[in-house]
């Protein structure tokens, strides 16, 4: 199972293409001789940017026709099942190129894997094809920087061989020649290409399990020890060696898509946060000058209303028929002129007061704009938020049932692999 700690490693997958229909497909894929693919994340526009380090000279089949016609390989003694084509794929996660400056340094990195095959396979005559694709968009690093990614890797279809001797036979008549090479062949051969080698101890002997048998080491794993010594060799010292069969791309990908959507999250949640604070502070402010307005209005009131008590001035005293002057008591006169002051007072208070109650109005209507402006902003951040946290909640479930998914292979394979050893040693006894 991959190791999901974002660490950039090499992947380097083998795959047998058994049928006609499987070269003629991995071929139509390769080369871009479709008009279309169901594969959305192949954009046209950028096919051209794809690189062949080695292009076809021909369509596959007739490559490996013209090749056994021109005794560069031989299918003598082959089976007519036989496995005679074969693909490597070279990867690394699409971060380390785009963090590395993306296109050219993918271009230098693959011309460089495009040697390691060379050597695996054992000589470039017998490389049908070898295309880097760089018009493949990752989608989810893409959605997750909102910008276009794409997936630079390495696909090298070639023809799997071994050098064969051939023996001169027993009924030859030469004694002399009986057992020794007759001619060596460069045969077609899967099963031969990729057999099962023996691990070594530090002195070079092969290993021995407890039953003194050699303990083999899978030819896929030598090939991802052969891949990535040789990228390390040429100077590609931060990368780490990968596992065949992985899904380091996917997880490393969604891993990378789930912490930079937590950071984008990070950052509207601080803003959310911080309307929220400024919203609190508005809302207390604009409480504050609303008490003020309304002990402005209650003090308003009361001067009105002691303005107001100035009408009683105007019953006071009586009028002569004759003379038509006023005339007041002493009581009157006191009450006028002590009227008169007040009534001055509260004249000058009132003004002020009204000049105070235009001035909070005017605050209280500007802290309710600042109020609505706030509230608009903080439902506009929640609004952008969501997304994020759904997207997150998704990624979670996907990324455990994933994991859960190769678990659930891999007790599988171990039951499986229980269920054999005990067969094999009901068998023995």
């Amino acid at each position: 199972m991959a190791r999901n700690d974002g660490i950039d490693r090499t992947v380097a997958r083998n795959q047998d293409l058994e049928t006609p229909a499987d070269v003629a497909k991995v071929q139509e894929h390769n080369e871009r001789e479709k008009d279309s693919y169901s594969n959305q994340d192949i954009v046209p526009e950028r096919t051209a940017l794809n690189v062949h380090f080695k292009a076809p000279t021909d369509d596959y089949v007739k490559m490996f026709e013209q090749m056994e016609q021109d005794n560069v390989i031989s299918t003598r003694g082959l089976k007519p099942d036989a496995v005679k084509y074969s693909e490597l794929v070279f990867d690394v996660n699409s971060a380390y190129f785009y963090n590395h400056g993306g296109y050219e340094f993918a271009k230098q990195f693959y011309a460089d894997a495009y040697k390691a095959a060379v050597e695996i396979v054992g000589g470039e005559q017998y490389i049908l094809s070898a295309v880097m694709h760089a018009d493949e968009r990752n989608r989810a690093m893409s959605e997750a920087l909102g910008e276009d990614v794409y997936h630079h890797h390495l696909h090298v279809v070639y023809i799997p061989v071994v050098e064969k001797q051939i023996l001169w036979s027993k009924r030859c008549k030469d004694e002399a020649l009986r057992g020794t090479v007759k001619d060596t062949i460069t045969q077609v051969s899967r099963s031969k290409k990729w057999e099962s080698k023996p691990v070594l101890d530090e002195d070079g002997n092969p290993m021995l399990n407890a039953k003194g048998k050699k303990i083999l080491k899978s030819s896929y794993s030598v090939l991802q020890d052969d891949f990535f010594q040789f990228m390390r060799a040429v100077g590609y010292t931060d990368v780490e060696r990968g596992e065949r069969g992985s899904t380091e791309e996917h997880l490393t990908v969604t891993q990378f898509k789930v912490q930079a959507e937590q950071q984008r999250l990070e950052a509207v949640t601080g803003q959310v946060a911080q309307a929220e604070q400024s919203l609190e502070d508005t809302k207390a402010a604009t409480e504050k000058q609303k008490k003020k307005l309304e002990a402005l209005q209650k003090e308003t009131k009361t001067a009105k209303t002691i303005a107001l008590t100035v009408q009683d001035i105007e019953a006071m005293g009586k009028k002569s028929a004759i003379t038509g002057n006023v005339s007041l008591t002493q009581d009157q006169c006191d009450t006028l002129k002590r009227y008169a002051v007040n009534g001055i007072i509260a004249n000058a208070d009132n003004k002020r007061l009204k000049e105070k109650l235009a001035s909070a109005e005017k605050t209280v209507s500007i802290w309710k704009q600042r109020y609505d402006a706030l509230h608009e902003q903080y439902q506009e951040l929640k609004k952008k938020a969501q997304p994020f946290l759904d997207a997150l909640e998704i990624a979670s479930e996907k990324v455990r049932a994933f994991l859960n998914s190769i678990l659930a292979r891999g007790k599988e394979t171990q039951e499986h692999k229980q269920s054999a050893r005990k067969r094999g040693h009901d068998m023995e006894h």
